[in-house]
């Protein structure tokens, strides 16, 4: 099977994960205690008025009914109409999504660009001052919560040194005449680079250090085979034999934990934004909660699923490219 038709084949395995992800939801959203229209109206709304906001929303309507309506509107890219903001859902995660991928996308840049290269240092160098020092590093980053993080990063270079700022986020591409301090296109890059590196870092920092640590394990042990044996015997440079023979072999179970750590980085977002109060996805799934928002809730649900099983499909092709020998499910 040719690594194209196995990526097809997982996204249309994709499709129950996400629709038994999604039922699951709804019947624990709407198991939740409380009355969404008390919240809305206030805790002694009339009758009247109960049964409008009912009317609606479809609140009136049987549970099954409801699952069946909203199912077949979410087949249609219809995610139905948020009971807070009286707006439509797909409208509220299209103008808060961007904030967190970006958030995501940088944490996961920042931990792959500092984790690879201290695990290789780690590894080359070890039980060297070098190596002690990466792996107390990457011990502190894994223990560390991230909020704990975030809330570290803001009194010191936010409110201490005031190198950076200490809430929202700016999209690289927004308005220059929207963003403060900033002018041109140029001055948009700029100022999203500011807003960005705190809450990268505080996101990014539990990535990195997981990824350091398995990365220094697999190299070790890749190095200590019998082929990477044999190739020092023949003379091969030892920088050959880190880049060509070692590395790529190493990064098999690395690739595993990038892939699992997304839905960490996905969840560590929602509090990373409520710390730099960025309004992002995180905080439109906290609004959704706290307001008994079942559109909201279910809509905001959908896209994080989504989102965490493309990434391991993504992972799993990744294991394609880097072991041919990986076949699939290919006879013989």
């Amino acid at each position: 099977m040719g690594l194209t038709r196995y990526a097809i084949r997982r996204l249309l395995q994709a499709v129950p994960v996400v629709l038994g992800l999604l039922t699951v939801t709804f019947v624990l959203a709407n198991a939740i205690p409380g009355n969404p229209v008390e919240v809305m109206l206030g805790p002694s709304p009339s009758l009247e008025e109960v049964a409008r906001i009912e009317a609606r929303y479809g609140l009136d309507r049987p549970l099954a009914e409801r699952y069946v309506n909203y199912l077949a509107g979410v087949l249609r890219g219809d995610l139905g109409t948020s009971l807070y903001f009286e707006v439509p859902v797909a409208r509220k995660i299209a103008e808060r999504l961007p904030k967190t991928l970006l958030l995501v996308v940088a944490s996961y840049a920042f931990a792959l660009l500092t984790a690879i290269p201290l695990g290789i240092v780690s590894a080359t160098r070890r039980n060297t001052a070098t190596d002690h020092v990466a792996r107390v590093v990457s011990l502190l980053g894994v223990s560390t919560p991230s909020f704990w993080i975030a809330l570290l990063l803001v009194l010191i270079f936010a409110h201490g040194l005031g190198w950076f700022p200490a809430t929202d986020l700016v999209l690289p591409w927004a308005d220059p005449a929207t963003v403060d301090g900033a002018a041109t296109s140029l001055g948009v890059l700029g100022q999203s680079a500011r807003h960005l590196v705190l809450p990268t870092v505080a996101l990014g920092t539990l990535q990195m250090a997981s990824i350091a640590r398995i990365e220094r394990a697999e190299l070790l042990s890749a190095l200590s085979a019998d082929y990477v044996t044999h190739a020092r015997a023949y003379g091969v440079s030892e920088r050959r034999v880190l880049t060509r023979h070692a590395f790529r072999n190493a990064q098999l179970p690395v690739i595993t934990v990038i892939g699992l750590q997304l839905s960490s980085a996905v969840a560590g977002a929602v509090l990373i934004e409520v710390v730099f109060a960025i309004n992002g996805m995180g905080t439109l799934v906290l609004t959704g909660i706290y307001n008994l928002d079942y559109p909201l809730i279910l809509g905001t649900t959908v896209v994080f699923g989504t989102v965490f099983v493309l990434g391991t499909i993504l992972t799993d092709v990744a294991y394609a490219w880097l072991d041919p020998r990986i076949t699939y499910g290919e006879a013989g």
